[in-house]
């Protein structure tokens, strides 16, 4: 008989009441993959996309939601080295975190850092994939440069500005009232910009432009993105929570030798994904092990709840990270 497991799977399109508990049979590791045995499984914004049925898992994803998890290895797949069961890690996954046990390439897994408990874990991976390969990686931010992250109090957020603080930049961000813009600057932003209350163009001009631009934002922020630019600036674009349309004057990224770039997770191949890996592991999982970064945490919901854990995500009230208790 299949063993079988608890999981949150989306019934059908829709809201976040859509989310419900079913049972599934536990997945088995194939060539080069590590089944885990969930602990904690972090609640991203591409959750909540492919909960509402605007965001399909790549062919071959779990349809359960879940981009992140903590755990600890149960089984290792044929070909697989350098895990053994039993050991401690969080890891990025195609999809399928909402669940007792997931498989992912090993080479997607890192060891829970030092210091770290698995509810901290589990918030690491989604994140600091997105953040490294978008800021690092493709936006090339340096020391001394001007960095503007907007949702500076989202998971993303914080992590970005603890990372780009850490690497030498001057870090502003955007944030919508004075508890979360607190937030940003005790993590490092030297401006927090309320965008209720203030133009975070003129707030960026007025420094001379920022060399690098991280937003998840779209819509109407991409021209005025485009305008708090310095010359020779660059735009990544990771998310269009305000649509992905906007009209735009070229001749200004052309005039001011502008570039616009984007990226998305999760449907990069994966070798692209161990390579970002292998970037964390070498560059950033020892900050997080000497306590010079950490995952800021907002609340935790027990794996049924996961329909409350979109709710507050949705809310935008939260701070950091939302996670969900699946097996401490």
């Amino acid at each position: 008989m299949t063993e079988m497991m608890t999981a949150v799977e989306i019934s059908e399109p829709g809201g976040p009441e859509v989310l419900r508990p079913v049972q599934r049979p536990i997945p088995e590791p194939e060539h080069g993959r590590i089944l885990i045995k969930v602990a904690y499984a972090g609640v991203n914004r591409p959750d909540a996309l492919q909960r509402a049925g605007n965001y399909n898992p790549p062919p071959g994803a779990s349809d359960l939601p879940g981009l992140e998890a903590s755990g600890t290895v149960a089984a290792v797949g044929p070909g697989v080295t350098g895990w053994q069961v039993g050991d401690k890690v969080c890891a990025l996954l195609p999809g399928g975190g909402y669940a007792e046990y997931v498989t992912t390439p090993a080479a997607h897994a890192l060891p829970v850092p030092d210091g770290l408990g698995l509810k901290q874990a589990a918030c690491l991976p989604e994140t600091y994939f997105t953040v490294w390969t978008n800021v690092f990686m493709r936006g090339g931010l340096n020391a001394g440069e001007r960095f503007l992250v907007h949702g500076g109090s989202s998971g993303i957020g914080t992590t970005a500005i603890q990372l780009a603080r850490h690497f030498g930049a001057r870090v502003f961000t955007t944030a919508g009232s004075a508890e979360k813009c607190t937030a940003c600057t005790d993590l490092g932003a030297e401006r927090a910009i309320n965008y209720r209350d203030e133009d975070f163009v003129e707030a960026l001009k007025a420094e001379g432009g920022a060399d690098l631009i991280l937003d998840m934002v779209g819509g109407d922020y991409i021209p005025r993105n485009i305008r708090a630019l310095a010359d020779d600036g660059r735009l990544v674009m990771i998310a269009f929570l305000a649509g992905p349309k906007a009209e735009l004057n070229f001749a200004q990224v052309m005039a001011r030798r502008l570039t616009i770039t984007g990226s998305t997770l999760r449907p990069q191949s994966d070798l692209a994904k161990a390579r970002i890996a292998e970037g964390l592991r070498e560059n950033v999982w020892p900050l997080l092990a000497a306590g010079t970064i950490a995952p800021v945490m907002d609340q935790t919901f027990p794996l049924a709840d996961a329909s409350k854990a979109h709710a507050r995500m949705e809310s935008s009230e939260h701070i950091g990270k939302i996670v969900l208790e699946v097996a401490p």
